[in-house]
């Protein structure tokens, strides 16, 4: 027996010594995270709508929109016992628009290209330019160039006119566009839109100007009241046709501090110095069932009836512009695609204002008139027609005719 155990002995540590040497302990280390995954880039969507343009958006974070508008226009004009006729391209705009980092952050560009779009001393194409931030209901920021927010009948887009052009009254007394900052809200304290109000501050001398003036501001303030609620009343019109009354009233004032231009943002500008324009307006908007109503009256005082200063060594006296005036125009649809339309206006100037303007308030001050419309796509494509009777308490009566396409793509 104890030679067997011995010999088990022997054995074990025979085998022992050929195992090889359990290899030495290593310390675990703690697993490699895989790096982050990229977020997948949101896919990309395009849409196209006539009137509307083509719209690309990926995500919420960004969209790009682009869209062109035409107007092509003939015009007959009977005045001083001759007859002229004319036929044009009025207008040529190509829009962009679309947000960038949030729904919220918008921008929209407008280029006009058109022959009467450009203003003397000016060849810029731009007419529109700005950033909207829209986060907070009640307190919008625009920041550009744009419409000042004044009356109604002059900030409704072109494209949505009911009559081939603006009224004299508002191409004479209205605000037009300017850069600066504007504080709104299409819908104050939650009420349905049924309250609105703009802040706007500018330089106060219109678009495109590239030179210093005489430091100065423009000033404006515009609240808007909806009893019914919101509707479309930045479109002339009731195309569509609606069964509910819809109405909108609203009240402008503004005041444009040492301006340079005649007409307070536009106009050819002042070579004696600068004056200061206070404005204000009225409006109101009417809508039902295809029946629509625009009423609108204007006010515009310059501090000074004339501007007296030394340009080259010589004194040169030159008159403001100050006048009222007001407007009324309606239209019945008499079909889906048919509108019947008139108006009448009447331009009045204060005593002790520009010699040349009251020549235009006393020869082509009062207008009347009526047109036909065919909407073929609504605003977006449409067939114009209108004449007009042209008068005043002096000189010979003026009729105009004028016929547009006027087209959205």
């Amino acid at each position: 027996m104890k030679l067997l155990a011995l010999s088990w002995l022997a054995l074990g540590s025979a085998v022992q010594a050929q195992s090889p040497a359990a290899p030495p302990a290593v310390e675990a280390t703690p697993a490699q995270e895989p790096p982050p995954e990229k977020p997948a880039p949101p896919p990309v969507v395009v849409t196209a709508e006539p009137g509307r343009g083509i719209v690309v958006k990926a995500g919420e974070r960004y969209s790009l929109g682009l869209r062109a508008r035409i107007q092509l226009r003939e015009t007959y004009l009977r005045a001083d016992g001759r007859d002229t006729s004319e036929t044009n391209v009025k207008t040529l705009r190509l829009i962009v628009h679309g947000n960038v980092l949030a729904p919220e952050l918008r921008y929209t560009i407008q280029l006009a290209f058109g022959g009467p779009d450009f203003e003397a001393g000016s060849s810029s194409p731009i007419f529109d330019a700005y950033v909207d931030y829209t986060r907070w209901r009640d307190l919008n920021l625009r920041v550009g160039q744009f419409f000042v927010p004044f009356d109604r009948a002059r900030t409704i887009r072109e494209f949505a006119l009911q009559f081939v052009d603006r009224q004299l009254v508002v191409r004479e007394l209205t605000l037009d566009r300017d850069v600066g900052v504007m504080l709104s809200s299409s819908d104050f304290l939650g009420l349905g839109e049924r309250l609105a109000y703009q802040v706007f501050i500018g330089g106060g001398d219109g678009r495109n100007r590239y030179q210093g003036y005489e430091s100065g501001a423009l000033s404006v303030l515009r609240l808007t009241l909806r009893p019914f609620g919101a509707f479309d009343d930045d479109q002339e019109g009731d195309v569509t046709r609606a069964p509910r009354p819809r109405l909108a009233v609203g009240v402008g004032a503004a005041y444009n501090a040492r301006t340079s231009r005649r007409n307070s943002t536009y106009g050819t500008p002042f070579t004696a110095g600068t004056t200061s324009y206070s404005h204000l307006a009225a409006d109101v908007v009417f809508k039902y069932r295809g029946f629509s109503l625009l009423a609108e009256a204007l006010w515009r005082k310059a501090r000074e009836n004339e501007l007296e200063g030394l340009v080259n060594g010589a004194r040169v006296l030159e008159p403001t512009r100050s006048g009222y005036g007001y407007l009324v125009q309606g239209g019945l649809l008499v079909s889906p695609k048919v509108e019947l339309t008139a108006r009448w206006e009447e331009l009045f100037t204060l005593r002790g204002t520009d010699p040349q303007f009251v020549q235009l308030a006393r020869t082509q001050g009062k207008q009347l008139g009526g047109g036909l419309n065919v909407y073929l796509n609504g605003h977006a494509f449409k067939v114009q027609g209108d004449y007009f009777y042209i008068f005043g308490p002096e000189g010979t009566p003026r009729h105009t005719a004028r016929l547009q396409l006027d087209a959205s793509f």
